[in-house]
């Protein structure tokens, strides 16, 4: 009886340890392209972007700006897109993090995908689509209450979510629903990740999940 235990026993502690291991986030097969500034006024700050799994997310310190993206992780049609970004540390100035989604030539010159940040420095977000080298607005920036500021440390988390239904989508911050559009002229299917600002050097991301 005690051996049989002992072997039930020894079974459950080694199912535990596989279910941690699998639950841990891994950098394999992931990318990152970096946007350096090109605003004279505004320059990167010294160093070089660093990203690393951390638990069941990952972590980034970025000088420069970047998107982050594993180009297996694609959606199409509907779905639901969100994770939770977690700024550690005060920027020199307000810099956003957050979704990107309907990626697609990530790694070329005509890169593509649009992009849903929050900058919880000022409390605003703002929604973009990249073309190559140039930005357009998908929506005016605006500041909403739904947005976590920085607290007196410097911190903050905020978690983002991208609805893509038939015929709209919907943007919504710490559950807040913030933007709904129409879904038509928007390139919703692709490849998805997440993007965090320059002069950030210390983020969080967690949960980032696709349904």
């Amino acid at each position: 009886m005690k051996r049989s235990m002992f072997v039930v026993l020894r079974f459950l502690l080694v199912a535990a340890a596989a279910v941690t291991v699998a639950a841990q986030a891994s950098t394999a097969g992931w990318k990152e392209r970096i946007d350096r500034s090109t605003n004279a006024e505004d320059p990167d700050p010294a160093g070089d972007v660093k990203f690393m799994a951390e638990g069941n997310g990952f972590h980034t310190a970025n000088p420069q700006a970047a998107v982050f993206y594993n180009p297996s992780n694609t959606a199409s049609g509907a779905y639901t897109l969100q994770a939770t970004f977690s700024q550690n540390a005060r920027s020199s100035h307000p810099n956003y993090l957050g979704l990107i989604f309907g990626g697609s030539g990530l790694d070329g010159a005509n890169q593509a995908y649009t992009y849903f940040l929050v900058a919880p420095q000022n409390g605003t977000w703002l929604l973009k689509r990249r073309m190559g080298d140039q930005t357009s607005d998908v929506a005016p920036r605006a500041a909403s209450d739904a947005v976590t500021q920085l607290d007196a440390s410097g911190k903050a988390s905020n978690t983002l979510r991208v609805r893509v239904g038939a015929d709209s989508i919907e943007f919504a911050v710490n559950g807040t629903v913030v933007h709904t559009m129409p879904k038509a002229g928007v390139t919703t299917d692709g490849i998805y990740g997440f993007r965090v600002n320059h002069a950030l050097p210390d983020v969080s991301i967690t949960g980032l999940s696709l349904q």
